[in-house]
Formats: C-alpha cells, structure tokens, sequence
C-alpha cells in the first residue's frame, strides 16, 4: 500500500478516515487513461452524452443526504449549506445536459463558396478542487467540461477528498465510461502539478489562492496550455445611508460568516455611510451575537468549524491587537471553532482590511459618498453587494467604470446561480464559471471552407 492521508473531522479533530495520495507513475497513468477514453468519449451522438449527463445528475440526487453528510464530517459544513451543495452538483450536471446538443457553431457568409465553424473538445481537462467548497466547485468545472466532449482528471483538496471520491464512483454508476471522469486524490505539488506539465492535459481549471492560481499560469504558459482561474477575493459590502438599515443589518453576517468565512467572495469588508455608521452598528450587533455556530450536523446550525488547526491559528492573527468591535459565541473544546468577529478599521490600510482573512472576521470602515465607496471597494474581489433605497445611485456602482468586482448584487447577497456567468477580476480570477457560455470554454472553434466553384 503507498502514501496515505488521514482526513480530519474539523468538528472535532477526528479522524474519520485515510485516502491513497496518488504519485507521479499513478497520476501519468490515469490521464493516460483519460487520454485514451477522450478518442471514443468525443463522438460519442450529442443526444446519448445529454442523456448519460442527466443520469449522473440523478443518480446524485438519489445520493444527496450521503454526499452532504459526507461533506459536514469532512468540511465541517452545515448539513444545511451541504444539502444544498450536493443538489447544486445535480442542477448544474442538469443545467450542461443540454449544452450537447445546442453546441452549434455558424456559418459565415463568403464568396465561392460556404464557411461553417465547429466547437471541438480540448482532450484531457485537470481540474484542481479547494477545500472550502467540494462539490459545487467540482461539479462546476466537470460538468461543462464533460458535456463539450472532454475527458476529465479531477484533484480534490487534501483536506476534503472525500465527496469528490464518491461522485466519482456515482459517475460510473450512472455508466460514464471508465477514463471518461476520474479523481485523483493527492499533493498539490504532484498530482495538481502533473496536470500543469502533462502535454496531454490541455486545460487546467483551478481554484484556490492568487499566489499559486499565479504559479499554475506560469507552469500552463510553458505549453500554451489553457486555464481557468478562480482566486482570492476581499469583497465589499456597501450600506448607503437611504438603504433599509435593518434588513441590511440581519442580512450582513450571512453574507460574510457563511462556511465560517472561508468563501472567495465573502463580503468580508463592511462600507458603510457615515452618516448611518454608528446607527448600523447597533443594529448589527444583535445580528451577530445571535448567529449559531454549533455541530454542523445540528439542523439549526448556521456556522460550522474552521478547516484546520493551522487554519484556526491563521484567522486568529488577524484579530491581535485591532480594534474588536463585538464577537459572538462559539463551542470551546475540540474542533476548530472560532467565533463570528467584527474589527473596526482606522483605516484601509489595516491589515484585516486589505488581505483575504479566509474566516469569519468582519471589517467595518465609514465612507462619505459614493466615490469614496466605489474607490474603497475595487479591490482583487468576486462578488460584491450594494445595499440602497430607490434614491440612491448604488447602478453607478454596477456601470463600467464602477465597482470592479465579478459579480455585484443590489440589496441581496446573491452571486452564485449555475444559469448566469461566476467569476473575479483582476487578481480574483481569470475566465468566468457557470452560465451559458461556460461550455464554450472547453472548446476550440475549428473553421471549414467549402468551394462550391467547379
């Protein structure tokens, strides 16, 4: 038997069970497989790859309360929040069903003749998973990537393989041919790092930091090999003074302490007006001292464990020595528990304020109008939400030249649907995930000219 990685139970710092951790030799060898596979995957009749898509999608409905019970034990996410992830690996397998047979090119008008493009499959797609959200990110990179005709090599987190395990195996249930979707559990710098070498991998999708999302296009450029990004985010939350102050306010902790914090498009920076800054503290306080964070497998947890030890201790640095305005409560004892805490920033220069905490901290920092909130909040960001009253200019911040974010929301904190474009700007990310033109990114377009002169 190799290399083996135990798995830990954030909850309560348990084992729960040990993995193989894949070597150079394995990993060649199954994307060799992928390799071959993708020869007979590839023309496979548009309609029987739809139909083989949506049994997938079913066989992980019949699975549903398995995978997020998996996923509470292994991320330590509400069994709520992972019920909703596992019908979210379903929806979007539904969702790219329908892309095989609407993936249909043009024809373009010339002369002496007749000019039609065709979108190709790329071959083999690494896909490397982080550890904060499993399935969902799982399904959104091999969903579209299996339904443009392409072979998949999956590499789960470390941390949390085990869903991405089991999906494998629900896919071959649902009779996807072997080497069409495999998973490979292991090191970042092995496995994840073979995908980024391998010639035979011809696109890699990953999400995780900037600093390694950084390293990983490096590695791709080498071979002119193409990426998806999805990195680091420190989002804004923007309260202006005409807003409804006490929606905004209950609204707030879920939009930054959901999975604890460890969302790339938490809104993990508070703006608020100044004329209504002291007045929305008030109101939020209550808000966050009343956030459960308990058992994840309890119904009525809201906020489950931090990933890891090393993580906690991360998170906790942030907090030494600012200016805590209020904190709510978390279990003490086993587990990486850490309570849902709001900084007040003197400034943005602040160190919770300009860096990703990746936890369930909150900084708080007054504005004075519009112009100052939109130059506060343009940051490396993902998903943003304006918070406004009918009087307020809150679509300026959405208008070229607005918030630079991926995605903004006005009162809501809403910026993940499967059916609409996910993704970051500038040094958030590179390429959108999601929507209805996510397919198309897993394809090359092939151009045939046809001379109709004799």
């Amino acid at each position: 038997m190799g290399p083996v990685t135990d798995v830990i139970n954030p909850a309560t710092g348990t084992v729960l069970t040990s993995v193989p951790s894949l070597g150079t030799a394995e990993t060649d060898a199954a994307i060799e497989r992928a390799q071959q596979a993708f020869a007979s995957w590839r023309l496979v009749a548009p309609g029987d790859r739809a139909r083989l898509l949506r049994r997938f999608a079913a066989v992980v409905d019949d699975h549903r309360e398995e995978l997020a019970r998996l996923e509470v034990g292994n991320a330590g996410h509400t069994i709520g929040n992972a019920r909703w992830e596992a019908g979210n690996v379903r929806d979007v397998l539904d969702y790219y069903a329908g892309a095989p047979e609407r993936l249909s090119g043009r024809q373009i008008p010339v002369a002496g003749g007749l000019d039609v493009t065709f979108h190709e499959p790329l071959g083999v797609v690494g896909i490397i998973v982080p550890w904060n959200f499993p399935m969902p990110i799982a399904g959104w990179g091999f969903a579209p990537a299996l339904a443009a005709g392409n072979t998949v090599v999956l590499k789960p987190a470390e941390l949390t393989p085990l869903t991405a395990i089991r999906l494998g195996e629900l896919a071959l249930t649902a009779g996807l041919p072997e080497g069409v979707f495999t998973v490979l559990p292991g090191k970042g710098s092995v496995v994840g790092q073979r995908f980024v070498t391998h010639p035979a991998v011809r696109k890699v999708c990953f999400t995780g930091s900037t600093e390694v999302g950084k390293s990983i296009m490096a590695g791709c450029a080498d071979q002119v090999k193409r990426v998806t990004l999805e990195l680091g985010g420190k989002s804004a939350n923007i309260v202006f003074a005409d807003a409804d102050l006490e929606k905004a306010a209950a609204a707030a902790p879920g939009g930054v302490f959901d999975n604890a914090g460890q969302d790339c498009c938490a809104r993990s920076r508070l703006l608020v007006q100044d004329s209504v800054y002291d007045r929305f503290l008030a109101l939020l306080e209550p808000a966050v001292k009343a956030y459960r964070v308990q058992d994840p497998a309890l119904e009525t947890a809201e906020m489950g464990p931090l990933i890891s030890a090393g993580h906690r201790a991360t998170v906790a640095s942030y907090t030494e020595g600012a200016d805590v305005a209020f904190a709510g409560e978390a279990p003490t004892g086993d587990g990486w528990w850490f309570p849902p805490t709001v900084l007040l920033a003197g400034s943005a220069q602040d160190r919770h304020w300009r860096e990703e905490v990746f936890g369930p901290v909150l900084s708080v920092l007054p504005f004075r109008d519009e112009e100052e909130a939109v130059r506060l909040a343009t940051t490396p960001s993902t998903a943003s939400p304006v918070r406004c009253g009918p009087a307020t200019s809150a679509g300026r911040c959405g208008s070229p030249g607005g918030v630079e974010t991926g995605n903004l929301s006005v009162n809501s904190h809403s910026s993940v649907r499967y059916w609409t474009p996910f993704g970051g700007m500038k040094q958030s990310g590179l390429g959108r995930e999601l929507g209805p033109d996510a397919v198309l990114a897993f394809t090359d377009v092939k151009n045939v000219f046809i001379s109709t002169e004799s």
